[in-house]
């Protein structure tokens, strides 16, 4: 059964809007585990446009979960990352123009480098999952450079229609199946909300999801705590 790991960055973001200290995404990130979250997420750009380095280091010391810290590949990443080691860091590609992830990591193309990264943050005891296109050969590449987990890009599936969201479904499905069957953990993410996210939970393969933007959208309307309870129902 899939579990879901909340993404808290949105509360940052609106912390950040203002400049100020509210609303603490710490705070939210206790609220997130009492309500029955079984991780929590956290991307620390290179800009800082929203999540901030005390916030990665006071989450290390309050998550009782675990802490997925998600991070471009880079050297000054890798460095905050050995420093605050969490549970996991998923790597993602990162640029400074897009409003939010628009894609997966190209590990193809980048292999030799992504290799490097990945043996470092191993060897000081992270497990690392790469955000990647459901694309069978990006997972070959995910497995053959070291990674223990991937996530999968569920943005094509989300943005879809009709006839293509099925296909898209089974696109996730069946890179779900050869990921599991190399070696790797499975965990997807992006885009998905309270009306898509119960297709992609209901994958055999699938244990964890990463949903940050719908469930802090939910909860200015109904509150954190149940806005969490929703999307786990649905889960």
């Amino acid at each position: 059964m899939a579990t879901l790991g909340v993404n808290i960055d949105h509360l940052a973001t609106i912390r950040q809007a203002r400049g100020g200290k509210e609303p603490d995404p710490i705070h939210g990130a206790v609220i997130a585990e009492l309500a029955g979250a079984n991780g929590i997420t956290a991307h620390l750009r290179e800009d800082r446009r929203h999540i901030q380095d005390r916030d990665i280091y006071i989450l290390k010391q309050t998550v009782g979960t675990h802490l997925n810290l998600e991070m471009a590949p880079t050297a000054e990443m890798v460095n905050i990352a050995v420093d605050v080691l969490p549970y996991m860091v998923t790597l993602v590609p990162e640029k400074r123009e897009e409003l939010t992830t628009e894609g997966g990591l190209p590990v193809r193309e980048r292999e030799k480098e992504l290799a490097k990264i990945i043996e470092t943050l191993v060897s000081n005891h992270i497990q690392v999952s790469l955000f990647i296109d459901p694309e069978i050969n990006e997972i070959k590449s995910a497995r053959r450079i070291g990674a223990t987990h991937i996530e999968l890009h569920t943005g094509y599936y989300a943005n879809a229609k009709y006839s293509a969201q099925k296909e898209e479904l089974e696109k996730l499905k069946d890179c779900a199946k050869a990921a599991t069957t190399l070696g790797l953990h499975v965990n997807a993410g992006h885009g998905l909300n309270y009306q898509n996210v119960s297709a992609v939970a209901q994958i055999d393969q699938m244990e964890e999801l990463n949903i940050g933007h719908s469930i802090i959208s939910r909860a200015a309307l109904v509150g954190l705590e149940n806005a969490i309870r929703d999307m786990l129902a649905l889960i």
